[in-house]
């Protein structure tokens, strides 16, 4: 029955496509009953369903190469119990391409979770749990039964995690819900610290190998413990388990490790299990280490909380405003929601991907792909990634509520410099790396010839763009609120590769980083870390973004017509190559600049063609900071230095390329401040002759910072070329009719 059924179904379908040969759209409806053909009148049930019938049509010869197939999606929710997958067979040609496509942009809605009723929420009756809990939230706290709704077992959680725990995740009205905590998020509840974060600065054990311990388990890497002088896990059931998310050791490595006991006479915390780095254990961490609790019943006492029992399979909620008129959604499946392999020529257009507690979009190996004008928010892991292939687009779409990156792009061919032309434009991408907290970004990129233009990224707790590889144009992206809290990074940040060369950064706006404190070094705009080298980085527009310009120890680096405004430190270079004794060692984790070097015959064509200068590093000091070009850059009121250089670096300015750089204090007071005296090639004008100096940008209160051609500081550095600063970040499109 099942085979002449799928007889008649390609029957009826490629009737319908022999009728409308002009057309050639299928339709899809998620209320829609069994046994559709795909017309107007008997849609669809689910894309899966379409692509089938569309697989057995062209199987049959009912469509020509030349037609163009849509597949269009009526409002409502596609629910996937598994991932949508488009291989080489679903795909099109460059003139006619397959598309799926919301009927109205933004209604057709593809969800990897469970859609649950307000109904089933009701107040708690066991005695037991209102005791755990706090009693001013006791008759406000809400419990659903899962066991009849959700089939099969919950997963553990781990002892320890990086990135998302184990599914599910709630969602409510289109945003994430908190798994309770403690401290309460910016809230200032209970004895935490107003921010957030409990805080401890003395380190028991620090679970790094001792080579010299009697104990044979403390000779390797072991969980550590740690003095708290709070006495608030003495609340917590560490029965049913509470972990702790930390940034134990280094403000750039976060861990979730549970609590395996507390000494509440000693204040003693021991964990789990190890932290790589160990606790409080490294020679970069400040003395004073922070924390949250997670997965706490008895923390359960803000409005969006919620906590589940897993064994029992019962979800506790405190509701917010607007309840029970709420829509609540469970994120279970850990796969993607589409993926797209080895495929041609597809379009996805006005769609939302959205509630899964994995990635949203994966394309492998697709040729020609474009997402546009789609939504990809509340997932537990990243927005879209791009692997291998060549010429796809990620374009106009919005994506946010994301537990790691926003978009990945990565593929060409670095050994022949070979670029894939990915592209990632018009994007609004916010709100990511929610549980992968470091090297999560905005946008990651990788391999040879990626574009990434006009994209707004904004609120993140570490990078907006990491980058590695050859010839990535990074242009006309506005980045904001980025790095707001992890320390010793970069809204772009890139580092320890010699080859990683040939990349653009020009005419990017980095503003208000790490939480706009005009104080804060730690925070960089572009960080090029430990030797980084052959980079542009070119009219970008720098405002309150820390130490706005780092350059550790790289060469052949261009910083080129930038203006820097109100950070404490404009620009940085130092020597690290010289000092720092993992330089070019291949027993130090990461480094080997050499190696790396040689793996892709660096003194062969095309690299050394390309990048001369590196082809003959080894024979040109390769420890020193070399051949970096700093050039018509504008320092405005650099509260600490204007160009912090260390000694080393000072001995070599004349073999580098320093010149036309305006330094600036606006209101002609320089106290305080080091503006770059002495320094050839760097012009300090203190509030030009001691007078109040206005560059005339055409509204810098209001955040516009062109230049109209009578600017004073036109006149002031005639060789700075306007930035076309109009230009940067979102536009409106066909898919983007309105900008944020």
């Amino acid at each position: 029955m099942r085979f002449l059924r799928s007889i008649l179904l390609v029957a009826v379908f490629c009737g319908v496509i022999s009728d409308t040969l002009a057309q050639r759209t299928l339709h899809v409806a998620p209320d829609a009953a069994p046994g559709g053909d795909g017309s107007r009148e008997k849609p669809f049930r689910s894309p899966q369903e379409a692509r089938d019938a569309l697989r057995a049509a062209r199987k049959a010869g009912r469509i020509p190469e030349n037609e163009t197939v849509v597949v269009n999606l009526a409002a409502g929710r596609y629910r996937l119990e598994s991932t949508l997958v488009l291989g080489p067979e679903d795909g099109g040609t460059e003139t006619a391409p397959v598309i799926y496509r919301a009927e109205t942009p933004g209604t057709a809605r593809l969800q990897g979770g469970r859609s649950l009723e307000p109904t089933l929420f009701q107040p708690v009756r066991e005695e037991a749990i209102l005791l755990r809990l706090a009693e001013s939230v006791r008759d406000r706290v809400l419990v659903a039964d899962l066991s009849g709704v959700v089939p099969g077992s919950f997963s553990e959680l781990a002892d320890a995690w990086r990135g998302a725990p184990a599914a599910p995740w709630l969602y409510v009205n289109g945003e994430p819900m908190t798994l309770a905590r403690w401290p309460n998020e910016e809230s200032g509840a209970g004895d935490g610290d107003r921010d957030g974060w409990a805080r401890f600065s003395k380190a028991v054990d620090s679970g790094r190998p001792d080579p010299d311990s009697p104990d044979p388990e403390k000779r390797k890497a072991h969980p550590g413990s740690f003095v708290f002088e709070d006495t608030r896990p003495a609340r917590w059931n560490l029965e049913d388990g509470a972990w702790l998310f930390g940034y134990w050791t280094h403000d750039w490595s976060y861990e979730v490790i549970r609590i395996k006991a507390y000494d509440q006479e000693k204040k003693v915390v021991t964990l789990a299990a190890p932290h790589s780095y160990g606790i409080a254990g490294g020679t970069w961490g400040g003395k004073q280490r922070r924390f949250f609790a997670l997965n706490v019943l008895e923390e359960l006492d803000a409005p969006g909380e919620w906590y589940l029992d897993r064994e029992r399979k019962r979800l506790y909620f405190l509701p917010g405003a607007g309840w029970p008129d709420a829509d609540l959604v469970l994120a279970s499946l850990t796969q993607p929601l589409l993926e797209v392999k080895d495929a041609k020529h597809l379009k996805f257009e006005g769609l939302r991907f959205e509630y899964g507690h994995g990635q949203g979009i994966v394309l492998r190996d697709a040729e020609r792909v474009e997402v546009a004008g789609c939504t990809i928010a509340n997932l537990a892991a990243g927005g879209v990634s791009v692997s291998g292939g060549r010429e796809n687009a990620i374009r106009s779409c919005d994506l946010f509520n994301l537990g790691s990156s926003g978009i990945t792009l990565s593929g060409g061919d670095r050994a022949s410099l070979v670029p894939s032309g990915h592209l990632a434009e018009n994007n609004h991408i916010h709100h990511y790396g929610r549980f992968q907290r470091t090297y999560a970004p905005g946008v990651g990129v990788y391999g040879c010839g990626q574009i990434v233009r006009h994209n707004r990224i904004h609120d993140a707790p570490h990078n907006a763009v990491l980058y590695g590889g050859n010839e990535h144009l990074f242009e006309k992206n506005e980045i904001f609120r980025v790095v707001m809290e992890t320390g010793d990074s970069g809204a772009f940040y890139t580092g320890r590769d010699w080859t990683s060369q040939g990349n653009v950064l020009r005419h990017n706006f980095i503003y208000d980083l790490g939480g706009g404190n005009e104080e804060h070094v730690n925070t960089m705009g572009v960080y090029l870390d430990d030797c980084d080298s052959g980079d542009a980085i070119e009219g970008n527009v720098f405002l309150r973004a820390g130490r706005a310009i780092m350059i550790g120890g790289g060469r052949d680096n261009q910083v080129l017509n930038n203006l820097v405004i109100d950070c404490p430190i404009g620009l940085h270079l130092d020597s690290r190559g010289m000092t720092w004794k993992q330089w070019n060692d291949p027993a130090s984790p990461g480094w080997n600049l050499e190696e790396k070097a040689e793996k892709l015959n660096y003194r062969q064509p095309p690299w050394s063609e390309r990048y001369p200068n590196l082809a003959k590093i080894m024979s040109d000091s390769p420890r020193e900071p070399l051949h970096n070009v700093i050039r018509r850059n504008v320092f405005i009121d650099c509260s600490k230095e204007v160009a912090s250089f260390d000694a080393n670096v000072r001995k070599l300015i004349d073999r580098l390329d320093i010149g036309d750089n305006l330094v600036i204090s606006r209101d002609g007071k320089a106290e305080g401040r080091q503006l770059a005296e002495g320094i050839e090639g760097f012009d300090v004008r203190k509030g030009m002759e001691a007078e109040p100096f206005d560059p005339g940008f055409a509204g810098e209160s209001e955040g516009n910072f062109s230049l109209p051609p009578k600017a004073a500081l036109r006149k002031a550095l005639p060789a700075f070329k306007p930035i076309p600063f109009a230009e940067i970040g979102l536009y409106p499109d066909r898919f983007r009719k309105e900008l944020p």
